[in-house]
């Protein structure tokens, strides 16, 4: 059965993004079938994986609304045993489309059903915010991966995420677990990053990644290639960390 993980942090800029896209291609390289959901209306993740946007036909907002079954809504990527359910702008309306329909926390749940057992792992791109299609991806998940960026404020937001998260484990998904928290853009040379580093390890110790995610300029460049950072410089820095944290995962399981 495929483990599905949503990568969420209600601030943006944090690298939610970055590290859906770098982690699905590194465990798509160590020949894991993994499946990429995007459920952010920028749809950059789908776009760092060379689709081209403009033309999606039926992604995650077609999938939420059930108008298309999650099979049909599948489309390949350029990174190895990577399959992605692209995003569309239009995915900004459906918070106000969904908001008089039952049971409209578990659209998402309900259909990733029937493709759930055809992948690995099953991660999740959520939107910043923690609005109605970020609720949908932790209710659908089995865990979530929360990304932190080494920077000044880094914790500003994190308690109301987790508060967000026992509430819904509390009322609809009692088995969501925190996968981990994930250190990103840091920066050895600078003492503020290692002074975040040093708090997150404080307060949340077992809680958070031994790989931690360093600046790394190829990083940066790899989305306006529409690659990933396996497919753009495999030797770089950033590859390294993301094939690292892909091997600390598959060691979790």
């Amino acid at each position: 059965m495929g483990k599905i993980i949503a990568i969420a942090n209600q601030k943006g800029g944090v690298g939610k993004t970055t590290t859906t896209v770098n982690l699905a291609a590194s465990l798509g390289v160590l020949e894991k079938k993994v499946l990429l959901i995007d459920a952010d209306p920028q749809a950059n993740a789908s776009s760092g994986l060379g689709i081209n946007v403009e033309e999606v036909e039926g992604g995650t907002y077609h999938l939420l609304e059930h108008a298309i079954s999650a099979k049909d809504a599948i489309v390949s990527s350029n990174s190895p045993n990577v399959s992605v359910i692209p995003a569309h702008i239009d995915l900004v309306a459906i918070e106000i489309e969904l908001v008089d329909k039952d049971h409209r926390e578990y659209m998402l749940k309900q259909s990733l059903q029937e493709i759930k057992d055809d992948y690995d792992y099953i991660l999740i791109d959520c939107a910043p915010s923690l609005g109605l299609i970020t609720l949908n991806a932790l209710v659908a998940a089995d865990s979530v991966i929360i990304p932190i960026q080494c920077e000044y404020f880094a914790l500003e937001g994190l308690g109301k995420l987790l508060n967000t998260i026992k509430s819904v484990q509390k009322i609809h998904n009692p088995d969501l677990d925190i996968e981990g928290l994930l250190l990103t853009m840091y920066d050895s040379r600078l003492r503020l990053s290692n002074q975040v580093v040093e708090e997150v390890k404080k307060h949340f110790s077992d809680m958070v990644f031994k790989t931690i995610i360093q600046r790394n300029v190829r990083l940066s460049e790899a989305p306006s290639y529409g690659e990933s950072i396996i497919a753009y410089d495999a030797t770089s820095r950033g590859a390294v960390n993301y094939i690292n944290l892909a091997h600390e995962i598959l060691k979790k399981q």
